[in-house]
């Protein structure tokens, strides 16, 4: 979105208050209920989204004037930021806001972060419009490296990144990958790596130049802009492959990319990859190596109340196969790290992922 397009949301949103109050009518502030009884699984395109619920704010209550002063404040503190041509973390907004509000009263515009934190998904909600397009940042946690070119236009500037020499680090992915920048990729294919330490190994090995494909770790679980990285690679119709731990954990990442997360539901299809396949590690892969076997983990309470709670999304219990390792995991009390594949050798982590690819081996 342009920065004038984001001006345009954030002032369309004060001129309807003004006019609400030119009528004599108390200014009101509607957005969609982020709660999980409105949180919704479409199953025609495969993602979490929003359901109908609407919340209204009005500023002439004594419980919602507070709420309400808080939203404008950052509405405005946001369209600030984007006339000045700056971008703040979402961390910086809360302090530019925690302000007194005055002499004589004893309390902060914001006491604690999460207070700003629910208003920007709020507005984000209300004006149809990404925080990264309001100018916040938020944590820059994944890696890619591979055949990929970037064109970063940042603080004037163009930047040429060559994800083919990017050494042992590769490049860490902003978490605004939309704004000023386009990519070129002739991969065959994208593979997200859950774990940095498994990305590294397959970093060393070349993995991404033998199979001319790109190596994506999110570093656990994904942030708002490897996810958004994930899904623009998916529109130019290039596989999606995850390679996670087995257990809930690491699967639950893997449907946090897949379907989004009931967090950000709100943002529907922008945040999702339905098209994403998982190549393992599954229950299945213990019985089919042998020498999984000596590997295992037991599964503490935790991991199997996790698991008991996937079993119970419907967007997961419908598909068998889910189902199937889910159960497994409850009945053996066992897990196993993607770390394990090296206990044969260090290399074969390699070939078990060009096996599970070539043979079309995945869970949906």
């Amino acid at each position: 979105m342009s920065d004038k397009t984001a001006i345009e949301k954030l002032e369309g949103l004060g001129k309807k208050m003004v006019k609400e109050i030119e009528k004599e009518e108390g200014p009101t502030f509607e957005t969609t209920l982020r709660t999980k009884s409105n949180t919704i699984y479409d199953e025609g395109v495969g993602c979490l989204r929003m359901g109908d619920k609407k919340e209204l704010r009005k500023f002439l209550s004594v419980a919602q004037a507070r709420t309400f002063m808080q939203t404008v404040a950052v509405a405005a503190k946001t369209k600030k930021f984007i006339k000045e041509d700056l971008h703040a973390s979402i961390r910086s907004l809360f302090y530019q806001l925690k302000f007194s509000l005055g002499e004589d009263i004893d309390e902060d515009m914001f006491s604690e972060q999460q207070e700003s934190n629910a208003l920007i998904e709020d507005l984000e909600v209300a004006l149809g419009i990404k925080r990264e397009d309001l100018h916040l940042t938020t944590e820059r946690k994944g890696v890619v490296a591979g055949p990929i070119i970037i064109k970063d236009k940042f603080g004037g500037e163009e930047s040429t990144i060559d994800g083919t020499a990017m050494g042992r680090s590769g490049w860490g992915i902003p978490s605004d990958v939309d704004n000023d920048i386009d990519f070129k990729t002739t991969a065959k294919y994208v593979l997200v790596c859950e774990k940095d330490a498994m990305w590294q190994r397959l970093n060393e090995d070349k993995f991404w130049k033998k199979e001319n494909c790109l190596l994506i770790t999110p570093k656990g679980q994904s942030s708002r802009g490897t996810r958004r990285l994930l899904r623009k690679l998916a529109d130019k119709k290039l596989p999606i492959y995850c390679f996670m731990d087995c257990d809930a954990w690491g699967w639950y990442i893997y449907w946090t990319i897949k379907t989004g997360s009931m967090n950000l539901a709100y943002l529907g299809m922008d945040f999702a990859v339905p098209e994403a396949k998982f190549i393992g590690v599954t229950m299945d892969d213990i019985e089919e190596f042998k020498f999984l076997q000596k590997l295992t983990i037991r599964a503490k309470d935790v991991d199997l109340k996790r698991a008991e709670e996937m079993l119970g999304y419907p967007w997961i219990n419908r598909h068998k196969e889910w189902v199937r390792n889910l159960k497994l995991v409850a009945s053996t009390k066992k897990k196993i790290e993607q770390d394990a594949l090296q206990g044969e050798r260090l290399t074969f982590v390699g070939e078990y992922i060009k096996q599970k690819i070539e043979g079309k081996e995945w869970l949906p």
